[in-house]
C-alpha cells in the first residue's frame, strides 16, 4: 500500500555529494521511502540551492570548494555511520552510480519518444558524466548512429574532454564556473567509457557563452540556468567549424536539465 511504501526505508540513511541536482533527486526518493538523505555540498555551491534540498526533508552539510572535497566528505561520512553512500559519479572499486545512470534513462527514452523528427545533431551538457552517458546511449538505441552527439562542458572544467583527450581518466584543475552543475574536475569513470564509444566531440564553452544563451532562452520563454542551457550556448560556438555540419537544415536536439534555484 502506498502508506507501506511511505515506511519501507524508514531508518535507513543515504548519503551523497552533489553540486546540487542528483541532491534533490537523492532527499527526494529518500522522503517517499521514509528514509533519511544527507548531501554534502562545497561552499560553490548556491544556498538557494541547499535550501530547496532541504525543504524535501533532508541534512544538508557544507564542506570543502569543490565537489571533490564534498564527496571526500560524504565518503567519510557513510565510513564513520555506516550510512549507504549512493553517489552519481562510479569510480574504480565503486559502482553504485550505474543505478543513478540507469534512472536518467526514463528521461531519455520520454524525451525521444516525444521528438517529432529524427535529430542530426545533439547536444548534452556534462559534468561528471552520467546524464549525457546515460541520454548518449539511449539516443543511439532510438536514433541508430546518424545523430552527432556533442558533449558540452564549461572551459573551467574541461574533465571529459581532457580525459578523451588523453585516453584514461584525469583530474583537472581550473576556475570556479557559473555553471555550479557542470563544474566538475574529476570523471565518473563508467560514464567516461560509455561517452567514448557513444559521442562524436566534445567541446567547452565559456561561462559567459552560458550567460548569453540563458537570457536568449528568456526572451522565447524557456527559463534555465548556465548550467541547465548550456547545451544551448553550445550550439552558436559549434556552428562556428565546418566539421560540425551545422547548416540551416540541420535539426537540433537540446535538453535544458534544470530551472534557476
Amino acid at each position: 500500500s502506498a502508506d507501506e511504501w511511505k515506511n519501507a526505508l524508514n531508518g535507513k540513511y543515504y548519503v551523497t555529494a552533489s553540486a546540487g541536482n542528483h541532491g534533490l533527486s537523492l532527499a527526494a526518493g529518500a522522503r517517499l521511502f521514509g528514509a533519511k538523505a544527507v548531501i554534502y555540498l562545497s561552499e560553490n555551491v548556491p544556498s538557494s540551492f541547499a535550501d530547496k534540498i532541504k525543504s524535501y526533508g533532508a541534512n544538508v552539510v557544507v564542506v570543502g570548494k569543490s565537489y571533490e572535497e564534498s564527496m571526500e566528505g560524504a565518503q567519510q561520512a557513510a565510513k564513520d555511520n555506516d550510512w549507504m553512500l549512493l553517489s552519481d559519479v562510479t569510480w574504480d572499486g565503486y559502482d553504485a552510480g550505474l543505478k543513478v545512470m540507469e534512472g536518467y534513462l526514463v528521461a531519455a527514452a520520454e524525451a525521444y519518444e516525444d521528438c517529432p523528427e529524427q535529430p542530426t545533431h545533439i547536444f548534452l551538457q556534462a559534468g561528471v558524466g552520467g546524464f549525457p552517458a546515460a541520454m548518449a546511449a539511449q539516443a543511439r538505441r532510438h536514433f541508430g548512429n546518424d545523430p552527432k552527439i556533442i558533449i558540452v562542458e564549461p572551459t573551467k572544467a574541461p574533465v571529459l574532454l581532457e580525459s578523451i583527450n588523453k585516453g584514461e581518466a584525469v583530474t583537472v584543475t581550473g576556475g570556479v564556473s557559473n555553471m555550479g552543475r557542470l563544474d566538475c574536475k574529476s570523471p565518473s569513470i563508467r560514464a567516461l567509457s560509455s561517452l567514448a564509444i557513444t559521442c562524436t566531440n566534445f567541446m567547452t564553452i565559456e561561462d559567459e557563452d552560458a550567460d548569453i544563451a540563458v537570457e536568449d532562452l528568456k526572451q522565447n520563454k524557456f527559463d534555465t540556468s548556465p548550467s541547465g542551457g548550456a547545451g544551448y550556448a553550445a550550439i552558436k560556438e559549434a556552428k562556428k567549424y565546418p566539421e560540425s555540419g551545422i547548416d540551416e537544415n540541420s535539426k537540433i536536439l537540446i535538453i535544458l536539465t534544470e530551472k534557476p534555484a
